[in-house]
């Protein structure tokens, strides 16, 4: 696949069409966003990925890193998001369009396959990028970002609430339709008593019957348990059918051995089973089923606002303290600056920091090493909830609907990207604001 034909102004004249630029109010916040951002930066950041050679070249890098800027800055899904950049002129020409288009020049599932094919190390640039422009526009100081505070959040995953009779129910099903798919001829499918045995189980639970609702649930493990020894049967010796059943026999069997309070990994979802069940001890949700994610923002707030300095997905569940030792590097390189102070709740107590930064760390009730001055500075670290509240609730981050691993990273790159965008927004339009009301409150002269 040769490189993107990036797409640059060239100033050619239409006499049946008009340039945006022609019918754009050019003071409005995201011209001068488009008009802020370096984008061949950005374009030689993502270029890396492509090699020259033959094939039809991809999509322009400034076209897909304006989608995801606009999916993520105003909480869009892929679908909406292409309804509203053909009527909107504004979003056309953030991502480089020179006239009014009305369709679109690209597929939905472009937007699917260039994050992908992007991966966590290079989406973060539009992170990156943000903090810039916030430096660049005066929004923040560099010196902002020497001292950050670090929390950790969930992020859910789009998947509903595991029970084991919905998942053993599922994991049936799952194996019956591929095995008609197959051309296997089962003893028997269960459909119907199965789906009756779910819809009693749930019946007995709500009615807090649970002698009842355990029968139930027996008669669908067994159902299931059948149905995976029926396939195995008759998938025996053929290589190409045992291929295509081997991972979903694997989960049918996890689900069906797993057992309440078991250590060890389970699977909570069968088509994203790298959810973890994450408990942070709230009342209103004791148990989260997504990724554990790390969010770092400023301790001091900029003129622009709280923005957020790096995010990063921790698969795994670790320990809070355990993470810094990954995550100060990377936060070091996504603001280009050396770390003076982090600061953390009681849960990055024992924590595995590099030795550099070892003694920069502090933690909250914490004695030895705190001055008066850490110690008013320790009133600013709950700065950081705000911030995951606004990044869960408003940019894509309180449910994921990226797939797999990936996703997870991405996802949580993105919508920290994407708060700061709408920050950055934000403040355009103030600042404009601004200078129109020193322009009008100018002091005049007088005559002679």
């Amino acid at each position: 696949m040769g490189r993107p034909r990036e797409r640059h102004e060239a100033g050619e004249q239409d006499l049946f069409r008009a340039r945006l630029d022609q019918i754009l109010n050019m003071n409005h916040e995201l011209v001068r966003l488009a008009r802020t951002i370096d984008w061949p930066v950005l374009e030689a950041r993502f270029g890396e990925v492509y090699c020259d050679g033959p094939g039809m070249p991809p999509l322009p890098t400034r076209l897909m890193a304006g989608l995801a800027i606009l999916k993520h800055t105003f909480n869009l899904s892929d679908e909406v998001l292409c309804a509203r950049w053909i009527e909107n002129p504004y979003f056309q020409y953030l991502c480089g369009e020179e006239f009014f288009r009305h369709e679109l020049p690209f597929d939905r599932s472009s937007m699917t396959r260039w994050r992908q094919r992007m991966g966590e190390e290079r989406i973060a640039a539009l992170l990156q990028e943000s903090l810039a422009v916030a430096v660049k526009t005066g929004a923040m100081k560099p010196q902002d970002t020497r001292r950050v505070i670090v929390d950790t959040t969930v992020q859910p995953k789009n998947v509903m609430f595991p029970t084991d009779a919905k998942l053993i129910h599922r994991a049936r099903e799952r194996l019956v339709r591929l095995a008609r798919k197959a051309g296997l001829d089962l003893r028997q499918s269960y459909v119907r008593v199965g789906k009756l045995a779910l819809i009693m189980h749930q019946r007995y639970a709500h009615a807090k019957q649970f002698r009842r609702a355990n029968k139930s649930l027996r008669k669908l493990r067994t159902y299931l348990g059948r149905t995976i020894r029926d396939i195995s049967r008759q998938i025996a010796g053929d290589a190409a059918l045992d291929a295509i059943f081997k991972w979903p026999l694997y989960q049918a069997s996890t689900v069906l051995e797993q057992r309440q309070r078991q250590r060890g990994r389970k699977i909570y979802s069968l088509h994203a089973h790298e959810v973890e069940c994450i408990g942070k001890g709230k009342a209103h949700a004791p148990y989260e089923f997504g990724v554990k994610v790390s969010v770092a923002t400023t301790l001091k707030r900029s003129k622009g606002g709280q923005f957020a300095l790096h995010a990063m997905a921790l698969p795994g569940n670790p320990y809070d303290g355990h993470t810094l030792e990954k995550i100060i590097p990377a936060m070091e390189d996504t603001i280009g600056a050396e770390i003076e102070r982090i600061l953390a709740d009681a849960g990055y107590r024992g924590h595995n920091a590099p030795q550099s930064h070892k003694f920069r760390v502090f933690t909250a009730r914490q004695k030895r090493r705190v001055t008066p001055a850490i110690k008013r500075q320790m009133r600013r670290r709950s700065a950081v909830e705000p911030v995951i509240g606004h990044i869960k609730n408003e940019h894509r981050m309180g449910r994921n609907y990226l797939a797999h691993t990936q996703g997870d990273a991405i996802n949580a790159i993105l919508a920290a990207a994407g708060y700061n965008f709408s920050l950055l927004l934000r403040w355009l339009k103030a600042f404009l604001w601004l200078l129109i009301a020193a322009f009008l409150n100018r002091p005049k002269q007088l005559a002679a």
